[in-house]
This record gives structure tokens, C-alpha cells and sequence, in this order.
């Protein structure tokens, strides 16, 4: 079922530096530069995907708050834009890697996910969606900076219908209960509207997360009521941080291309947020 790959980065070079030196202290200073708020007992993370000159400060803001603890395990939940399949496809392979080294694939929980009984099909072991994808492979770098050493169980989501949404949150909650686990979902906002336009789409989504209802939120994804690349993985996060005992959600940080180079024209929406237990 597993294979002997390492899926090699795709987008060093374009989405980040391929030089493991500028890549480390470009993540780095955006690190520093982002504020810490001191919350505690974080179960999932939303966080942007697009290039770091235009969405690295934002993610930074999410990141910022993982760094004072280990977690067993670390779940990164992605959208898939260069392929289409109707399943959540858990990667096959044994490791990613970027230009900062190899991020070790933990093989047993994925194992474990997909083999969830209650969600056979929904679930599966595959290369479907890894090979090209961006949105996944960006969030490693932050997290090799703040953590060095960590597994991840990387998920892609193919059709972000109901029942995917459903099945992913569901078997998280269900096979990891009382494991010490960070979940990520990767997502960008509104595409290509203008700078007040955008804001204005992208604050509907900002208050449903505020709002930390999964089952208010799935169903606005289910009818297309909000314009995000990975309203699916966002959703799953939600419902699947929520089993694992969030109760509360913030937002850190949002912000649009617009806001970096300064074009106002057309612009992508980059929001971070963190779902967390309270004490």
C-alpha cells in the first residue's frame, strides 16, 4: 500500500526560495515579525498557500503560535487544484521534501486514518493530488523552522462535497481522540476581485470562522456560499478540531495581495486563524 517515494518539492524556486539558507531566514524574520498571543492548547491552524512575498506574513501569524510545544503528530489538509478525484487522498509515499530536508511521512496514522471503518472509501491511501500540488508543500517549511523534527499526515482533498468533509472531520476526531494532535488547513480567500470587493467576500468567511460552528460552515461550503479554494479542508479542520475539544476560534491576521504590491485591482484574500481548547 505504501510506497519507498519521497515527493519531491514542486514549487521551490517559485512559491519559495530553492536555497535552503534564504528560505530558513526568510521564514525566520517572518516569524519574528508576527505577533504571539499566547494561546494555549491549539487543535488547528488555518493557514494561506500562495507565494510567501504575498501570503508568508500571514501564515507566520498562525505559526507563531505552535512553536512553545511538540504535538505527536501534525495533519495538513489541502485542497487539490491540479487534479480532480472524489476522495481524500492520504499520501502513499514515506516523506516530502523541501530545499530545508526530508519531513518524515508517520505512516501508522495514515494507516490508521484511511482504515477508519465508518468512512471506507471516503479516505484513501493514494498519490492523487500530492504530485503537483502547491498548497500542501508550502506549509512544510514554516514547520520545519519552528519544530525541526515532526511527522505529518499529509491529506489532499479531492471533491470537497459533504460527505469528504464529513468523513475526513469525522475519522480525525474518531481515530486521534486523546492524541495530542495539530490539525492545518490550508486555504486561500476570494480570487481575482477588486481590492474592496474582496474584502468585503472575504469578511463573510472571516466571521464564520470567528463563528466556530462546523456544522453552520459545512453547509455553506456543500451550497458554494463562500469564495475559498479550501473551504473543504477549512470545514474538516473545524469539525475535526471541535471532536478533539475547541471550543474557540480567532482570527490573527488577514490581508490581500493588494495589501503587498500595492495593485488593487485584482486581488487573493490570506486569512489566519487558530481553533483552540478553552482552559
Amino acid at each position: 500500500m505504501f510506497e519507498n517515494q519521497v515527493r519531491e518539492s514542486v514549487v521551490a524556486g517559485s512559491f519559495y526560495s530553492a536555497n535552503p539558507s534564504t528560505l530558513k531566514e526568510t521564514v525566520i524574520s517572518y516569524l519574528k515579525n508576527a505577533p504571539y498571543k499566547g494561546i494555549e492548547n491549539i487543535r488547528g491552524l488555518v493557514c494561506p498557500h500562495a507565494g510567501y512575498i504575498y501570503s508568508g506574513e500571514v501564515a507566520a501569524c498562525s505559526y507563531r503560535q505552535i512553536g512553545q510545544k511538540p504535538y505527536e503528530c501534525i495533519i495538513i489538509i489541502a485542497p487539490s487544484h491540479a487534479e480532480y478525484f472524489d476522495f481524500n487522498s492520504v499520501f502513499a509515499g514515506k516523506a516530502y521534501k523541501t530545499p530545508l530536508g526530508i519531513v518524515e511521512v508517520d505512516i501508522g496514522r495514515c494507516r490508521a486514518l484511511a482504515q477508519c471503518p465508518q468512512y471506507s472509501g471516503f479516505i484513501q491511501i493514494s498519490n492523487y493530488g500530492h504530485r503537483k500540488e502547491h498548497s500542501l508543500e508550502v506549509q512544510l517549511p514554516f514547520l520545519q523552522v519552528v519544530f525541526g523534527d515532526f511527522k505529518i499526515v499529509p491529506v489532499v482533498m479531492g471533491s470537497q462535497c459533504r460527505a469528504n468533509i464529513e468523513s475526513l472531520g469525522n475519522a480525525i476526531g474518531t481515530v486521534f481522540k486523546g492524541q495530542d494532535i495539530l490539525i492545518i488547513a490550508s486555504t486561500d480567500l476570494s480570487h481575482y476581485h477588486p481590492y474592496d470587493t474582496a474584502a468585503g467576500l472575504d469578511r463573510e468567511v472571516n466571521n464564520a470562522l470567528k463563528e466556530f460552528d462546523p456544522v453552520k460552515f459545512t453547509d455553506a461550503i456543500a451550497k458554494d456560499e463562500y469564495e475559498m479554494c479550501g473551504g473543504g479542508p477549512v470545514a474538516a479542520t473545524m469539525l475535526a478540531s471541535k471532536l478533539l475539544g475547541a471550543g474557540r476560534s480567532e482570527i490573527l491576521c488577514y490581508k490581500n495581495s493588494g495589501d503587498v504590491s500595492g495593485d488593487r485591482s485584482a486581488v487573493v484574500g490570506y486569512v489566519s486563524a487558530v481553533f483552540y481548547k478553552e482552559r
